[in-house]
């Protein structure tokens, strides 16, 4: 019996070991520089840069992607709440449903109606958990949204993609009943 339980505990040592050293090494990479190249861009050659996407292929086809019905009715719908997502600002939102459509690669999200308008609102991936002994999700109290829930929420991000017919709204914050059940964590050492 003694002999089980050195092995147990020589096998949990040796695990906590891998675990702990696999985290010093992520934590001792370091961002490397940027190449000599890697000056802002002015203004002309951010001109010429986006003239050379326009006539891509992808270019060609974001174009008449914006030009056609579904693209207009996107637009329109990202211009309706562009100030507020430019000044973080609330915006009072219905969840109108607990899964995104269908192809999306998104990660964790749901449906939203804000101001008469549809969107998709994106967490993105879910990390893992940075701490072992921490077993709760990150997205544990998103999950509990239901239909119809009136919440509150703030973004900093508002993007569009011709694969999608809805903007797509990044979840920074999310209140429900005057409570937060959601706060985006800044990066460390990023933007």
């Amino acid at each position: 019996m003694k002999k089980i339980i050195y092995a147990l505990i020589l096998t949990l040592v040796v695990v906590s070991g891998l675990v702990f050293a696999n985290r010093e090494k992520e934590n001792s990479k370091k961002i490397t520089p940027k190449p000599a190249g890697g000056a802002p861009l002015s203004a002309a050659e951010m001109k010429a840069a986006r003239a050379k996407w326009e006539a891509s292929p992808d270019g060609i086809f974001f174009k008449k992607w914006e030009a056609s019905p579904a693209g207009v009715k996107v637009n329109a719908a990202t211009a309706k709440i562009s100030k507020s997502v430019k000044d973080f600002a609330e915006m009072e939102a219905v969840v109108t449903s607990l899964t995104l459509p269908a192809g999306a690669r998104l990660g964790f999200g749901v449906m939203v109606e804000i101001a008469k308008e549809d969107y998709i609102l994106a967490f993105g991936v879910e990390q893992p958990g940075k701490n072992i002994m921490n077993f709760k999700s990150e997205f544990e109290q998103l999950r509990s949204l239901k239909v119809n829930d009136k919440i509150i929420i703030k973004s900093h991000n508002l993007s569009k993609a011709p694969k999608y017919a809805y903007p797509i709204v990044s979840g920074d914050y999310v209140e429900r009943g005057s409570k937060i059940i959601y706060k985006r964590t800044p990066r460390k050492g990023g933007c």
